[in-house]
This record gives structure tokens, C-alpha cells and sequence, in this order.
């Protein structure tokens, strides 16, 4: 069996509540956190060549984490908005943008990893804040898994923009999935709304599961960052 840990943050492109654009915070949350595989949203500015909001060089001193190529645009590190973070030694073996239907700029990306040889597959993504627009995006979603050429355990991270565990999010059951049990995250001065969702598929099993919560946390974004600690086979 292989644990690791995940976690997925909404940085709002590295500004937190005071105000202040800071990717430095951000990376210095993530430390915090420790976790092996880091699905990110509003990880890129919003205008001109969608340069990513956390610089290249700054991961690259930090040194903890790579994020993984999905061949988006040069100066970004991941797609509308959507990255993947991984930690050094793990082994990237595919990478991809998976298109959702929508009339927002959203979208999802997905990665195949081996952590001790044992593969996982990976999706982070942000949905629309229409309900019909997200049942599709999860339709989307599950039609992806449901085609792929071969299975892996898979956990699908990111903000939902979903309040209620029904509606959409319920597609999921359908499709051997389960909504790991985590607490609210938006706002981070007060949490009240489950935007962020982790999700896993039945052949793993979630050992803890949490916001992180810490000073810094509640000012480096207006979302919590949420973790869970997984196995699989």
C-alpha cells in the first residue's frame, strides 16, 4: 500500500485578504501543509498571456514542488486557472487538459503519477457556478474516467462551487466515487461554504481528512486549503 497526502488550495491568484498580492505566502502555506501532490485553482492572472500568478522561479528556490506540464501556455503552469503540483521524485508518466462544456473559462487538468511504483491518477479542477453548467462539467469528468484505456485509483480535487453534498455532487456515487468528509473553507476568516472538495474513488481509502487552518492560511487567499491523508494499493 502507498500513502500520500493531497491537498487543494483556491490561492485566488496569490491574493490574500489583506489585499495583497504575495505568491511568496502561498508557497510558505503549502510548506505548512506538506503534502505530496497539490491541485491548485486560480493559479494564473486572469488578463494578457495568463502568466502564472506563483513565478517560475519562485517554485524552483522553494524546491519542494514541480508543477506538471500539461503543455498549456508558456508563462502559465497550468490551464483556466487549474495546476498540479507535485513533489520532487514523483514520477510524472501522463499528462493532459481535460475540456469541459461551459459558457465561464473553466476546465480541468489530469495526471497519471507513480509514488513508489504505484500509480494514481490525479484531476484538478474549478467549476462553473451554474448548477447546470457543473452537471455537465461532472459529466465531462466521469465520461473521461469511465473512457480511459485503463484504471487507476484516482482522486479528483478542486473548488466545486458547490454548497450542498446532493445535487451534482451526488454523480459522483454513481461512478464508485465518494466525497471525502471535510469541513467548510470559504471564507477563510470564517468558514461556512464547501466550495473545495476532495473526491476518491472506492479502492482508496482516506486515513484523515481536514482544512488547514492557521494564521497565515487565513490571510494568504480567501479559500482554506484542504488535505487528506490516502491509500491505495
Amino acid at each position: 500500500m502507498s500513502t500520500i497526502r493531497v491537498a487543494t488550495y483556491n490561492i485566488r491568484k496569490c491574493v490574500g485578504t489583506d489585499r495583497r498580492r504575495n505568491p511568496e505566502r502561498i508557497l510558505d502555506v503549502l510548506a505548512e501543509i506538506d503534502a505530496d501532490i497539490v491541485a491548485l485553482q486560480e493559479a494564473d492572472r486572469r488578463f494578457g498571456n495568463r502568466m502564472s500568478a506563483i513565478p517560475h522561479h519562485l517554485l524552483l528556490e522553494q524546491g519542494a514542488y514541480l508543477p506538471v506540464e500539461i503543455g498549456g501556455r508558456p508563462q502559465s503552469i497550468g490551464w483556466h486557472g487549474n495546476a498540479l503540483l507535485v513533489r520532487r521524485g514523483i514520477e510524472v508518466r501522463h499528462s493532459e487538459i481535460v475540456p469541459l462544456p461551459t459558457l465561464e473559462p473553466r476546465g480541468a487538468v489530469l495526471a497519471e503519477l507513480a509514488i513508489d511504483g504505484r500509480a494514481v491518477r490525479v484531476i484538478g479542477t474549478h467549476l462553473d457556478l451554474s448548477g447546470l453548467w457543473r452537471r455537465r462539467q461532472i459529466r465531462a469528468l466521469l465520461a473521461r474516467l469511465d473512457g480511459a484505456t485503463h484504471h487507476l485509483p484516482t482522486v479528483l480535487m478542486g473548488d466545486f462551487n458547490q454548497w450542498s453534498d446532493r445535487g451534482a455532487l451526488s454523480e459522483f456515487a454513481f461512478h464508485h466515487h465518494r466525497l471525502v468528509k471535510t469541513p467548510p473553507s470559504f471564507h477563510s476568516n470564517r468558514p461556512v461554504a464547501k466550495l473545495d472538495r476532495i473526491i476518491v474513488s472506492h479502492d482508496i481509502s482516506v486515513e484523515a481528512a481536514g482544512a488547514h487552518i492557521s494564521d497565515l492560511s487565513k490571510r494568504a487567499s480567501d479559500h482554506l486549503p484542504l488535505w487528506a491523508s490516502l491509500k491505495y494499493a
